[in-house]
């Protein structure tokens, strides 16, 4: 799948007459609730993140993170860089950009934002908004170890075999849940990361 043909699709998908970064299925949310049935908690925390896919000459990948164990919120777990919004960002967009230049030293003169997938809703009490942004290998992104103990690659074409997407369930705060899962390397991706990598894989195979 050639660059030119993601920038379509996901131009096509979330960009409004009005200039505005729109939702891949127009104003829409999607979480964890879409597969366990669960409602969402009440009084939600905004959260941005970056979908990072980097144009290799061999074929493009999806940068993700696996977070340090340490920390009090998803610890261990593979995600994409991104996190809370602040009153300072300029929106989505900019708490996305920032929250990746802080994790991965990846400045945002770097990425190229493409659009946006639709916004997820976590269990765990966040509605996170994941921007698209295409990256040109310049220089090595280097972790913050406080919070990224690895940043690796997973290939765009794994994500776009369904075959990868496997549908999974487990006990969560006393309540059975399904989530997606992915599987890769010895890396397990899962929830919240692994149900944006879906909705990235429902965008790009329409048309």
């Amino acid at each position: 799948m050639s660059p030119e043909h993601i920038i379509d699709r996901l131009q096509s998908a979330s960009s409004g007459a009005d200039g505005r970064i729109r939702s891949s299925r127009g104003v829409r949310r999607r979480g964890d609730s879409d597969l366990d049935g669960h409602p969402p908690q009440a009084g939600r925390r905004l959260a941005a993140v970056l979908v990072p896919l980097v144009m290799h000459e061999s074929g493009m990948t999806v940068i993700l993170t696996q977070r340090s164990a340490h920390l009090t919120e998803h610890a261990a777990e593979v995600s994409f860089p991104g996190g809370r919004m602040e009153a300072e960002d300029d929106g989505p967009v900019g708490a996305a950009l920032r929250e990746t230049e802080e994790e991965i030293g990846l400045p945002r003169s770097q990425i190229e934002v493409v659009g946006r997938l639709d916004d997820y809703e976590t269990g765990t009490g966040y509605v996170v908004t994941p921007i698209v942004g295409l990256i040109r290998p310049q220089k090595p992104v280097t972790p913050d170890p406080f919070e990224v103990a690895e940043i690796f690659e997973v290939p765009l074409a794994f994500i776009l075999d369904q075959s990868n997407h496997e549908l999974r369930s487990g006990v969560f705060r006393g309540k059975e849940r399904r989530y997606y899962a992915m599987p890769y390397e010895g890396h397990f991706i899962w929830g919240a990361t692994a149900g944006m990598l879906v909705n990235l894989f429902e965008v790009l195979r329409k048309g």
